[in-house]
């Protein structure tokens, strides 16, 4: 299971890459793994605002529906909408081409209560158990 080291995650299995101010958003190898084959993908509309641990999005998979839960607070600058008639690319890339949103953070002390990338493999192992 790949965990890149660049990244921040949440407990729920959303991952965050930050440059500056922008940050991309998106769901881990391990939870698009668990959900199975993605065939919808509900986006957020560009310029609503997401909060902090709260829902933003949808993944529905052949097995469930989950929400997709802000990892960080911000002005949604950008959506994946590929993802819109391709929802499984976040089956196949979801590191890169699966990214799901694209916000302008609004607080970045929203990142220090995030894991990083040992201590979310750790939850995953003990999540295999």
């Amino acid at each position: 299971m790949e965990v890149p080291k660049d990244l921040k995650y949440t407990q729920e299995h959303e991952w965050i890459r930050v440059d500056g101010k922008k940050a991309v958003i998106g769901i881990s190898e391990f939870a698009q793994d668990q959900l199975g084959d993605i065939v919808f993908v509900e986006l957020p509309e560009v310029g609503s605002q997401i909060d902090q641990g709260n829902p933003f999005g949808v993944v529905e998979s052949v097995k469930t529906v989950s929400d997709l839960y802000a990892p960080a607070s911000g002005k949604v600058t950008a959506v994946n909408k590929d993802l819109e008639t391709s929802p499984e690319q976040i089956n196949k890339a979801p590191y890169e081409g699966g990214w799901i949103v694209e916000i302008e953070l609004s607080n970045e002390k929203d990142l220090e209560s995030l894991l990083d990338a040992d201590a979310y493999s750790e939850q995953c192992k003990n999540e295999m158990e």
